[in-house]
């Protein structure tokens, strides 16, 4: 028996094989996590498969990486994604757009349908986060970045001024919600879902502020703006949901208010330290505009 053979096969197995493995994994893990208990053999069998899975794309990360260099480089429209700034900016933002107003309009149904004031606020919230969106990606239709600076910077600074009205309604969203100790209540997996989508959220939206901060665009900079601030209100929904999916009755109501309370304050804090930003920038570069023009 060729041993060397056999564990090769398994280190590297086809990428067929590695595609289908990945819903059979998550299927049959997920299937353990919510009807089975953690001693059953079934479910060690599927945090094994899992494990192997999850071994399996690791060892292949370097061919991966290999193969869409490769690709990035010969293929003519992944070489037009990375030549046309204007094209990559405007596909993202009407991407993030068409997001953010899908889950504006989930959340206001949820809001009619469950009948609560929560779901319809935080609604209204991520719709305003799109409209905003459309009046940049308004502006990207008709001008290249960097193209027309005065009105993006003066777009710039209305982003800054509305992000400040929008987050006084934030503040009475958090404020109600700890008075009225209302919460967000979900199913362990949708939470445990919820929680890696708004870390991946959070952390891609800091990237994409400093990585898009070498086109010098102000329209750019305020759509990265939004998908900070859309990452940071979900980050006080998950505290929410978290403290009362994984609450085991060692935390009292009392300490949960305080937890959900400073994590709500310093959003509330660094998105109106945003909005102050963009606007006293906004203002300045419009002035030197002036005095130099």
């Amino acid at each position: 028996m060729n041993w060397k053979k056999i564990g090769k096969a398994l280190l590297f197995p086809h990428i067929a094989v590695m595609i289908i493995l990945i819903p059979i994994a998550t299927a049959f893990l997920v299937y353990s996590m919510v009807f089975l208990g953690t001693e059953s053999p079934v479910a060690i069998i599927s945090y094994v498969l899992a494990a192997y899975t999850l071994t399996v794309w690791c060892v292949k990360i370097p061919h991966l990486i290999k193969f869409f260099k490769k690709f990035k480089n010969e293929n003519k429209y992944a070489r037009l994604w990375q030549d046309d700034t204007r094209l990559r900016i405007k596909l993202t933002l009407y991407g993030s757009l068409l997001w953010n107003a899908a889950y504006g309009i989930f959340q206001l149904w949820l809001g009619i349908y469950h009948n609560t004031f929560w779901y319809f606020s935080f609604g209204i919230y991520y719709l305003c986060l799109a409209v905003m969106r459309l009046f940049l990606a308004y502006h990207v239709k008709k001008y290249a970045p960097g193209e027309n600076m005065r009105l993006e910077l003066i777009k710039y600074r209305a982003c800054g001024c509305v992000f400040l009205v929008m987050n006084m309604a934030l503040a009475l969203i958090i404020f109600f919600m700890l008075y009225w100790n209302k919460t967000f209540t979900h199913h362990m997996i949708t939470t445990i879902a919820m929680a890696a989508y708004t870390f991946m959220s959070f952390t891609m939206a800091i990237i994409n502020i400093i990585k898009y901060k070498k086109y010098n665009s102000p329209v750019i900079s305020a759509s990265k703006a939004i998908s900070f601030a859309a990452a940071c209100v979900s980050m006080v929904t998950l505290t929410s949901t978290m403290l009362t999916v994984f609450s085991d009755g060692t935390m009292d109501a009392f300490s949960q208010k305080l937890m959900l309370g400073g994590v709500g304050i310093a959003v509330w804090l660094l998105v109106v330290f945003m909005a102050a930003a963009m606007i006293f920038r906004g203002t300045k570069k419009l002035t030197d505009e002036v005095q130099n023009g």
